[in-house]
């Protein structure tokens, strides 16, 4: 059995914690709990004007981890290049196995996400549910590789895109049935 890595954290280092994505560590704090003083990492989650307090002790199992580094974010974004593996399973297991995937905070797992659910021309229709989790795993993706390239987020998710080749005239819209009964006349 393999150990796991500790990391050392620093104030004013970006992490990753994975269900919520990239945050600043803006303090170490301690907060009595239960009678017993536990340190805290309180990580600050801008776009989501959320702030998290992990104990020190549960970094580990939070899953809580630096960056990567910018070749292990562009191996992610380059295997997303790759041809969409085969859909066998049905949608509503493909979407709870995407939504793990990006709750892991792996970029390599993440771009899995995108390289199988990105339209590749205009021939690929994307549902609304699909289209939602490909936008989550690009934004996720995004952030780490915006904090890396010092980057706003739109930027890095237009510059994945970019990488990728995913044309730019293609509407992300989600496709819709047609009511195709008339209209009551009003």
């Amino acid at each position: 059995m393999t150990a796991k890595k500790t990391f050392e954290f620093k104030n004013g280092q970006h992490v990753v914690y994975p269900p919520q994505g990239v945050g600043k560590l803006i303090k170490t704090e301690e907060a009595l709990i239960g009678g017993q003083k536990i340190k805290m990492l309180v990580i600050s989650f801008e776009r989501n004007s959320m702030t998290l307090r992990v104990p020190v002790d549960r970094v580990q199992i939070s899953g809580l981890r630096p960056l990567v580094s910018q070749r292990k974010i562009m191996e992610a974004i380059n295997s997303a290049k790759d041809k969409a593996t085969a859909k066998r399973m049905i949608w509503s297991r493909r979407a709870a196995v995407y939504e793990e995937n990006i709750n892991s905070g792996d970029p390599m797992k993440i771009a899995e996400i995108i390289r199988d659910l990105q339209r590749r021309n205009s021939t690929d229709t994307m549902t609304f549910s699909g289209r939602q989790l490909y936008l989550r795993a690009l934004e996720r993706l995004a952030q780490e590789y915006a904090v890396i390239n010092k980057i706003p987020l739109e930027a890095a998710e237009d510059k994945i895109e970019d990488i990728l080749e995913i044309p730019k005239d293609l509407e992300l819209e989600a496709q819709v049935e047609e009511n195709t009964e008339p209209e009551p006349n009003v």
